[in-house]
Formats: structure tokens, sequence, C-alpha cells
């Protein structure tokens, strides 16, 4: 698949997604490559009259939101959302997912948690089997960061998930730094066969302030192929 023709489909996802928003809504705006198609269809629709509010998922999400003319609130101010749309890195069929690549993984999952329903756009090449072949991010405090790697390759490992955790790094050789200060960890894990599990056991480390298992958090996905565009609901 072209780099043209993954943006086709992104959009083709994107544009499907906006058929679940109505007037008044306050919406999470995801971060990423499919998000970003999202968040232009609602700038037009915005133009158009259109009467929405938008909680940004990252510095960069919310300042393209901005130029396009979006309207943003904040959750302190509203702190209850309606709808987030957002885009994920690999989506299981029973919609789990990892979500993190772009490193907003945890303003993410605040947004999703604080909303009524959230709804995930991909293109068909992230809708698979099983997790893991993506690596996992995992968010961490900088302080300790050696032995809270540790204790995340051996949370994988009781879980069946071969493979290890490194951190992640700027193309200068930098760790790269979350909005929130914190650094990144990716797990090259191969296979999750039981994500709720695994998220269960990274949650309870000391030094992770969170990680990309999205599970029990995504109600519908978009996803788009070259056949057209299907609609995934969870059990």
């Amino acid at each position: 698949m072209t780099v043209a023709d993954a943006e086709k489909l992104k959009h083709a996802a994107a544009a499907r997604a906006v058929e679940f928003v109505r007037p008044g809504m306050r919406l999470g705006l995801g971060t990423g490559s499919t998000a970003k198609h999202f968040v232009a269809l609602q700038a037009e629709r915005v133009r158009g009259g259109l009467d929405i509010v938008g909680v940004p998922t990252s510095e960069a999400t919310r300042q393209d939101a901005e130029r396009q003319g979006v309207p943003l609130t904040t959750l302190e101010d509203t702190p209850e959302l309606d709808l987030t749309v957002d885009g994920a890195d690999e989506i299981a069929p029973d919609l789990a997912l990892i979500k993190g690549g772009g490193g907003a993984l945890l303003r993410e999952k605040i947004v999703a948690a604080a909303s009524g329903r959230m709804l995930v756009i991909a293109d068909e090449s992230k809708f698979v089997p099983v997790l893991g072949r993506f690596p996992l991010p995992i968010e961490i405090v900088p302080f300790g960061v050696e032995p809270t790697r540790r204790a995340v390759e051996a949370a994988a490992h009781a879980c069946d998930c071969p493979g290890g955790a490194a951190l992640r790094r700027t193309r200068e050789g930098h760790a790269f730094v979350t909005d929130g200060g914190h650094l990144l960890l990716d797990a090259a894990l191969v296979r999750i066969p039981d994500p709720a599990s695994l998220a269960r056991r990274l949650a309870a480390i000391p030094g992770v302030m969170e990680h990309g298992l999205f599970v029990g958090l995504a109600h519908i996905a978009i996803i788009a192929g070259p056949d057209g565009v299907r609609i995934v609901e969870a059990a």
C-alpha cells in the first residue's frame, strides 16, 4: 500500500466517523495521522455552522484544531464528553487497542475515559487478529528508568509476551519526552494473548504512569479498506 493509498483510506474512515457527530456535541479529538483527517473534516463543518466543542488529546492536535478554527475546551471546564474519535496503532476484533505510537497515550486515555463513547478510525492494516506486532508504548516517570524497564519486561513475560522494552528516543538520540514530561518505553512483544491481564500487571508497576493498552474503552471501530468502509462494534 502506498502512502497516498493509505491516506485515502484514513480519510474515508474519518469521513464515515463524521456521521456520528451531532450538533452540540462535546468531542474528544484524537492524535495521529488518521485523527488529523477527522479534525480537518470537523473544521469544515464548523465553518458551515456546526456547533461543537472539542478537547484535544495532545498539543499537536490542539494547535491543529486552533489553526483550523475548531472551538476548544478543557476537561476542567467540560469534564464529561459525548464522543471521542481517535486512531489506533492496532485494533483487535474485540476492539482492544494499542495506542501511543505518537506519544499521546496518557491524555488519549484520560479523554477516552471521560467520554460516553469512543470511536476508533483506521485503515484495514491496523485491524489484526492478535495485538502485539506494533511495539506497546508505556509512559513512565524519568526517575528509576532501569528498574521500571525491567519490571515491564517481567510483567510481559509473565503474560506470555516474549520480547523486550527499550526507551524511545528522538532522531537526534535524545530521550522522547511526552506532553506530560514523562518518558516512553516501547515494548516489542510480538504477541499479547491476554491484553487485560497485561494491562493490570503494567498498571501495578511503580513508575508506570500509563500504558498503551486500551481495553474496554472503544465502542465502535470504523475500518477503511480497498473494498469500502466497515463498522465493527464491541460485543
